[in-house]
């Protein structure tokens, strides 16, 4: 049991205890259920407990449009559930009809997720939510008016009271309930969790994906490998990492260099999760690799090396001398066998997910 576990826990049971003197009924604590070899290194803040009516408000105000100016578009717009909670397109439009600036991330597992946005520069999901909510070209809604819609909405009294054992609705409360809900979001029973539980036999191909992803080439030892972990880590296919991948010499988008103001991240962007990455095309920050075919082609024949570029991707080859990964068509397509074990049917219509307002 970790530190930050039993922290929560025992703010829990201060929180019930306090409550039950003051004859106020506080909500049960949620229990978000993932496996052990995704690691304890969570992030929930000491004053948003998780709780199950906080999930549940968060879940609804996840689907609400009246959280948009014109009552039109909701956080589940451009996070579709069946899309892994991304929409399918190169760039969403916002309630203005204008594109936004870069490609929609999937909500899969921010539970493990520290700084949110390509490049990072929202420290927090209750920090991130305030963004799309309030943009001019996104949702184009204040805070403000999204609380006073909300308190002439039937329901959303007694559920914000239920979940914060408050008579009121604020501003921080919406965003720590949308937070509450997206914690809850675990992706964790694709074929590759299943293999790993014992539960599912992988095909050669398969098989071979795996090793490729997880293996560093090294020729001179006639080790064949796509060096893929270093960047996107272990089972959780994801590591809180932002890195230039070689796709220009020149980057348009500055990413992460606009936040800590470095010339060496210039072109950097947080690594992708892959979970359920065959359902969340289009791909990279600006979506401009419409299948998984082009994005492995990419990282194998095409990455821009030079200062910039993550030096993971540097020189990497399974050929002696060699410039690039150089794997072969048959390879290539091992990998590619591998990323689709990692679609996660379950979690993709999964009802505790599902828009709520959906008859």
């Amino acid at each position: 049991m970790t530190k930050l576990f039993l922290t929560i826990l025992l703010m829990g049971i201060f929180l019930i205890s306090i409550n039950a003197l003051l004859g106020s009924k506080v909500s049960p604590l949620y229990e978000i259920k993932y496996p052990a070899y995704f690691g304890d290194r969570i992030f929930i803040p000491a004053d948003n407990t998780t709780t199950e009516a906080g999930v549940k408000l968060g879940r609804m105000l996840f689907y609400e449009t009246a959280l948009s100016a014109g009552n039109t578009i909701s956080c589940g717009t451009c996070h579709k559930q069946e899309l892994a909670f991304t929409d399918g397109k190169k760039m969403s439009t916002g309630i203005d009809g204008s594109l936004q600036s870069r490609n929609t991330m999937s909500l899969a597992n921010l539970l493990w997720v520290s700084n949110f946005f390509w490049d990072g520069r929202a420290a927090g999901l209750e920090e991130q939510a305030k963004t799309p909510l309030t943009s001019p070209h996104e949702m184009g809604q204040s805070l403000a008016i999204s609380v006073a819609k909300l308190k002439k909405i039937e329901n959303y009294p007694l559920l914000f009271k239920e979940a914060f054992a408050s008579d009121s609705i604020s501003e921080q409360m919406i965003v720590k309930a949308l937070a509450q809900f997206e914690r809850t979001l675990v992706s964790a029973d694709s074929r590759y969790d299943q293999y790993l539980r014992g539960e599912y036999k992988p095909t050669k191909s398969e098989l071979n994906g795996i090793s490729l992803f997880y293996t560093s080439p090294d020729p001179l030892k006639n080790i064949r490998g796509a060096d893929c972990a270093h960047c996107h880590g272990g089972p959780k296919t994801y590591t809180e990492l932002f890195q230039n991948n070689g796709l220009d010499s020149l980057p348009s988008d500055r990413g992460r260099e606009l936040v800590t103001g470095l010339d060496i991240d210039r072109g950097r962007f947080r690594v992708a999760g892959l979970r359920n990455i065959a359902a969340t095309a289009p791909y990279m920050h600006d979506g401009r690799f419409e299948t998984l075919e082009e994005v492995v082609d990419h990282y194998n024949e095409h990455v821009v090396s030079n200062i910039l570029t993550s030096p993971f991707l540097r020189d990497r080859s399974n050929t002696l001398n060699g410039k690039s990964l150089d794997l072969p068509k048959d390879e290539k397509k091992d990998i590619l066998a591998f990323l689709n074990m990692l679609t996660d049917s379950a979690f993709i219509s999964d009802r505790n997910f599902s828009n709520p307002f959906s008859k």
